[in-house]
């Protein structure tokens, strides 16, 4: 649909840029590794378990939003979150933000798509459309890329 690219060029700014917050790439930017895994005092989660559960979740929809046979649903909330606390290296780390920087890369090629209807439901799904997977990941990273800025301070003040 060529009356929808101005919608499409929206929806890959709100998953690729800024605007009104901090991007994915620098929330991680040079993160203290070695602080990755602490939960600091009143936060529920440490930054390696947003970081998972953010890789995981756009995993999870990336995967749902191709798949037109043998997607099978994770399990909520224990399948979006993984088991450790911490990673165990900086490469681990490293392996995990390339993760959602290709599946951001990989869904954000699925909305530029003109031949991709933005609107109409999946076969496969119960009424979900290209539109509404787009801003989900869109509101969750932002959401966790938040809570992941505020336990980077937390952790780096503690230090």
């Amino acid at each position: 649909m060529k009356s929808d690219q101005s919608l499409r060029k929206h929806l890959l700014q709100l998953l690729n840029e800024g605007e009104a917050h901090i991007t994915f790439q620098d929330a991680v930017k040079n993160f203290p590794i070695d602080k990755a895994g602490l939960r600091p005092s009143g936060s529920p989660h440490s930054a390696w378990e947003l970081l998972e559960h953010i890789r995981i979740a756009i995993e999870d929809i990336l995967q749902f939003s191709t798949s037109k046979e043998g997607y099978v649903p994770l399990k909520w909330p224990d399948d979006y979150w993984p088991n450790a606390q911490a990673p165990h290296d900086s490469t681990e780390w490293k392996r995990s933000v390339s993760s959602v920087e290709k599946h951001v890369a990989a869904f954000s090629k699925l909305v530029a798509d003109s031949e991709r209807d933005l609107f109409e439901p999946f076969p496969w799904g119960d009424g979900q459309t290209l539109l509404r997977e787009a801003l989900l990941v869109a509101d969750h990273n932002a959401y966790h890329v938040g809570q992941l800025v505020l336990v980077r301070k937390m952790v780096e003040q503690a230090a």
